[in-house]
């Protein structure tokens, strides 16, 4: 006997949740748009005033500003892809369009880190001579610019992964800015020139650490592991408290985007009557939704005899 469910399929539930998703992008939208503006004419000043200086640490804040420009413009497409309807082909919709743009944000500072380390290097071996006035100016401006940014997108950093990315993006911008800043002035006043390739250094070691975070984190997500939050085994052992279940196999909990969370599971059960199994999946939902730290609104029980795992060729 099989009986199977999902919470998400009432039109009413389902609308609202897909309402709610689509008004988040939209203002995810609004919200990357001006901050890529922003974005864009802070790289056009420090490109200037890179060439200007012959500043490198201008000159890699404003490759950090370029791939960062890129970015943001991935980040923008996938929040106009996550507004696309769901279908039969892409039952999820666009969903996942935040994942792929996130992890496409970290291989780009993972690349551009690794020049400018190479170049920092270089630079501290040889130093080159720097006009720090541009730089100074020049960094003030990014990092009074950067802070408009981080106020236009901090509002729905925490709607997506894709609107994080973005957020933590400007917000190591705005750092960079700062490392530019001082670094003018030390050389400004002091004449050390290597400072413009330790503070180079000093911008990578801000990019690094994000960049691996921020890949590591959509890796998870693509691989459909289980969401750090959420105790699989705690779950697993609920659900076997539950009255009437015998055994729980093929349990996966995954990501579908941010906030979004689905739940399948094969459950053994000695339950009979309709009644005991419309009791049973009533009861396996509440413990979904309400017993843990993830909200798992999405969620498929197929309930089938005590026995009937033992006929499956793959039992997890």
């Amino acid at each position: 006997m099989t009986t199977s469910h999902d919470h998400q399929h009432s039109p009413q539930q389902g609308g609202h949740s897909h309402g709610h998703t689509h008004s988040h992008a939209h203002a995810s939208a609004r919200r990357l748009m001006w901050a890529l503006l922003v974005t864009l004419v802070i790289l056009v000043a420090e490109l200037v005033g890179a060439w200007w200086s012959q500043s490198l640490a201008l000159a890699a804040d404003a490759g950090h500003m370029a791939v960062d420009s890129t970015g943001l413009i991935v980040a923008l497409v996938a929040a106009r892809l996550m507004l696309r309807p769901r279908s039969d082909r892409y039952t999820w919709g666009w969903a996942r369009s935040e994942v792929l743009a996130a992890a496409l944000q970290a291989g780009m500072l993972i690349i551009i880190s690794a020049l400018v380390t190479w170049e920092a290097i270089w630079r501290l071996v040889q130093p080159e001579s720097l006009d720090p006035k541009p730089m100074v100016i020049i960094g003030v401006i990014g990092l009074v610019a950067n802070v408009i940014s981080l106020l236009i997108l901090s509002g729905g950093r925490h709607d997506s992964l894709n609107m994080k990315a973005a957020f933590l993006e400007v917000a190591n911008d705005a750092f960079g800015s700062l490392a530019v800043v001082i670094a003018g002035l030390v050389a400004w006043v002091w004449g050390w020139q290597r400072i413009d390739a330790i503070a180079s250094l000093l911008i990578v070691v801000l990019m690094v650490p994000r960049a691996v975070t921020l890949l590591r984190s959509a890796i998870q997500i693509l691989l459909e592991a289980t969401p750090s939050q959420l105790d699989l085994q705690a779950l697993r052992q609920h659900i076997l408290e539950l009255p009437n279940v015998v055994s729980v196999h093929d349990l996966h909990v995954s990501t579908i985007q941010t906030g979004i969370y689905a739940l399948t599971a094969h459950v053994g059960t000695n339950a009979t009557s309709i009644e005991q199994q419309a009791q049973l999946l009533h009861n396996l939902e509440e413990c979904a939704r309400h017993h843990h730290n993830l909200k798992l609104s999405h969620t498929t029980f197929q309930l089938e005899p005590a026995n009937h795992a033992e006929h499956e060729e793959i039992n997890h």
